[in-house]
């Protein structure tokens, strides 16, 4: 198996810092320079730092790259907690960029529900932010209020149940069984790169069985009701300019099972000021997986610009 895995070509170096409470874990790639704001790669859901491998190998250029694994995934470790919230998602982004950068601009990009806090991100603070690219933070569908009882219903019953243990994610017998999962998620995902994610994405336990490396209360739903007019106004703060990133294969609707369509999110990326959108071919959701390269290509052209 050794001799099959992923070469990686720019190798990160990691570390933990104290942050709201939590003993945060961080990798980073690159060489702070003078002159050079750092870009900061914020990873979706049930998925690690780890993740960005792919695409910092692919890029033409040495940049300082920040990447967390977010609270309850990766090493990140949270301890006894029964719902994950939103909001800390952007305190803890806020103490990352104070840590790192204290005074002044970043670059800011974050994938799926990762792309969803940094666009909340960078319209509550625009003034932070001097490009953002958001790799199919699509958000989420629209609620109604009277869906609120029976959504703090599910909610309800979703912690009990994550508490008597019945929402634990699955073990694996192997970082082999590990890869294998991986790519029946995404079949584009070749075995060498799923080899090699398997060791970031889960962990031997005790009984030497692989865990995935995501706390179960990432399962539980949120109680609180999307608001797209509230997401709609943090659009509209948004100064920077901004590049949204869409896979050729879109699974918007499936997920959604047509209660959110991908011509309603475009219709929500209208009150962005300044927008560019473009398309990856032959990619799916995991699209710093499967095209790499494209995606360097466009990352790089993108922060270049004046």
């Amino acid at each position: 198996m050794i001799e099959r895995m992923y070469q990686v070509k720019n190798i990160s170096r990691t570390s933990f810092i104290s942050l709201r409470q939590l003993n945060y874990h961080v990798r980073e790639w690159g060489t702070p320079r003078p002159g050079q704001l750092p870009l900061f790669m914020v990873h979706g859901w049930m998925d690690v730092s780890a993740s960005f491998q792919f695409v910092v190998d692919a890029m033409q250029q040495d940049r300082h790259i920040i990447a967390p694994d977010w609270r309850g995934f990766g090493l990140t470790d949270v301890g006894e907690v029964d719902t994950f919230w939103y909001p800390d998602y952007l305190a803890d982004l806020d103490a990352l960029v104070d840590h790192f950068q204290p005074e002044g601009n970043i670059d800011l990009l974050g994938h799926s529900m990762g792309g969803t806090v940094v666009s909340m991100y960078a319209g509550a603070r625009p003034e932070r932010i001097r490009r953002l690219i958001n790799l199919e933070g699509f958000g989420l569908a629209a609620t109604k209020p009277t869906q609120a009882p029976s959504r703090y219903a599910k909610w309800l019953n979703e912690v009990k149940a994550a508490r008597q243990g019945e929402m634990n994610l699955r073990s694996y017998p192997d970082s082999e069984a590990v890869a294998q999962r991986l790519i029946k998620t995404n079949p584009r995902l070749s075995l060498d790169k799923a080899q090699w994610l398997a060791q970031h994405w889960a962990k031997p336990n005790s009984k030497g069985e692989w865990e995935i490396l995501g706390h179960p209360a990432h399962k539980v739903i949120n109680p609180y009701l999307f608001r797209v007019e509230e997401m709609l106004a943090i659009y509209q703060s948004i100064s920077a300019p901004v590049l949204n990133v869409e896979a050729s294969q879109n699974d918007l609707e499936k997920w959604w099972q047509g209660k959110y369509k991908l011509e309603e999110f475009h219709e929500r990326l209208k009150h962005i000021k300044d927008i560019h959108s473009v398309t990856i071919q032959d990619a799916g959701h995991m699209m710093h997986h499967d095209q790499p390269f494209e995606l360097a290509q466009h990352i790089e052209a993108f922060l270049q610009q004046p």
